[in-house]
């Protein structure tokens, strides 16, 4: 069983700390996607296993793991000691140099990857794993096009930022990045007038591959999807697709890479996403999850073919602090006790058993919950203003004002206990996959009392 703290301690309440703390962010601190004027941060005391508190003693279950990223939750020993232990021994050394804890933790990556996918290159986050393997895939194929879809995130480095199919590309698309949007698979919201999985996976594959006679296939170096995309809405891809993808890829010569950012070391009860598909990319990026964001960590597994390309010539692409001791240090704790303690297994229940049918049980009493998507410990709620029409509760990428109804959830969510991740018009279940069925419980509790909030802005409601 994963390693629980069952009562996570609460720090006595210092409000004057947390008003200095606060005081100094907003004096000093450029937060990322944010407005500065309107932001109010939470000042953080601390935290533990599936929970973090203020500095008022008030404490949250984290529902988002952070990014979704502290995958074996706040603190947890095994991590916490081996970066101490790491900082006492070697607190770095550049990546020029062949040194052990860098080396396992390539090793324990390796051993968990599908196929030839044994050479891992170390980067310092999700973004630039993505910068790396566009970059090797058009080295590979001599391309320079790269087609992804609409419904993703991939970074907010240049090519990645490009690649990005939500809102959040709007700003910084230059338009010169080689970048080509398509439509994946989404029923729920379908593009294609599916009805059933078969129809839109059928369907999704034709698109793709349209899109890719119109953009040239000589032109195109890779295809790169998130295996189910995380904060556009946790799409599971319907049963074939991934391997459709990678049949159309090889038959035109493309690299396909597979975005694990999100979704890998143990999110969907699998090391991998890809694992329930049983499909292997040519490329494969990771971070989150593969350190539990202890230390800042990344990177990129390699096929043979695409690896063989640079043993008698150089690549061109290196980082500072590629594979970072500290990181990998963090890297082969997590990777271990996530392995001894049955971490990958225990989320894979705790979807079976609890998150998956306690939130379609919500969704059966709330007007306001158009679809339950997810496996393992990544779920999202789709919120509606009409179940019929399936109209979002908020427009799309809506802000201000228009926001309102989402906004009010959330902080329902957080008077209850709950920090929620939310993005447009859905709330994402995303606990650590160490998380207890009874915290889990807990956490449907209060999101089946937050959600009358979001029911009173329905058709059915109003």
């Amino acid at each position: 069983m994963p390693t629980v703290t069952t009562h996570s301690p609460v720090p006595v309440p210092d409000p004057a700390a947390g008003e200095a703390v606060k005081s100094a962010d907003r004096a000093h601190v450029f937060h990322s996607w944010s407005a500065q004027g309107l932001i109010d941060p939470l000042p953080v005391a601390g935290g533990q296993g599936a929970y973090f508190w203020d500095y008022d003693g008030n404490r949250y279950l984290d529902f988002s793991s952070q990014l979704v990223n502290t995958n074996i939750g706040h603190q947890h020993p095994k991590v916490v000691a081996a970066i101490q232990e790491q900082a006492g021994r070697m607190c770095t050394m550049a990546p020029g140099f062949a040194i052990d804890v860098r080396s396992e933790a390539a090793r324990l990556v390796a051993e968990r990857t599908p196929g030839d996918l044994d050479k891992i290159f170390f980067t310092n986050g999700g973004a630039e794993a993505v910068e790396n393997a566009v970059r090797m895939a058009r080295l590979h194929t001599g391309r320079h096009k790269v087609m992804s879809a609409y419904r993703s995130y991939h970074g907010a480095t240049a090519a990645a930022i490009n690649l990005t199919g939500d809102p959040r590309r709007w700003a910084s698309d230059t338009g010169t990045a080689g970048a080509v949007h398509f439509w994946g698979p989404h029923l729920y919201r379908s593009h294609f007038h599916a009805e059933t999985e078969e129809q839109e996976c059928e369907r999704a594959l034709a698109h793709l591959e349209e899109t890719l006679a119109f953009e040239g296939p000589g032109t195109v170096a890779a295809i790169i999807l998130e295996t189910v995309v995380g904060t556009a809405g946790v799409l599971v891809p319907p049963p074939g697709y991934l391997a459709g993808v990678r049949e159309i890829c090889d038959r035109y010569g493309v690299v396909f890479i597979l975005d694990e950012v999100m979704a890998g070391f143990g999110r969907t009860g699998e090391w991998f996403a890809l694992d329930h598909y049983g499909v292997v990319p040519d490329l494969l990026t990771f971070a989150k999850g593969v350190n539990s964001g202890y230390v800042p960590l990344g990177g990129v597994a390699i096929s043979a073919e695409i690896a063989a390309d640079f043993d008698e010539r150089p690549y061109p692409g290196g980082l500072t602090y590629s594979g970072h001791p500290l990181a990998c240090a963090s890297a082969v704790a997590t990777i271990e006790a996530m392995a001894e303690e049955g971490i990958v297994e225990h989320a894979a229940r705790i979807g079976e058993t609890v998150l998956g049918p306690g939130l379609r049980e919500i969704a059966e009493r709330h007007p306001s919950v158009g679809e339950v998507r997810g496996m393992g410990v990544f779920w999202a709620l789709e919120l509606v203003r009409d179940k019929e029409t399936r109209e979002p509760l908020v427009p799309y990428n809506a802000s201000g004002a228009a926001n309102a109804p989402m906004a009010e959830f959330a902080a329902a969510c957080k008077r209850g206990g709950l920090w929620p991740m939310t993005n447009m018009n859905r709330v994402h279940a995303v606990p650590a996959c160490t998380v207890t069925e009874a915290e889990a419980k807990e956490g449907l509790a209060v999101l089946d009392e937050a959600l009358a909030v979001a029911d009173a802005h329905t058709t059915a409601g109003a």
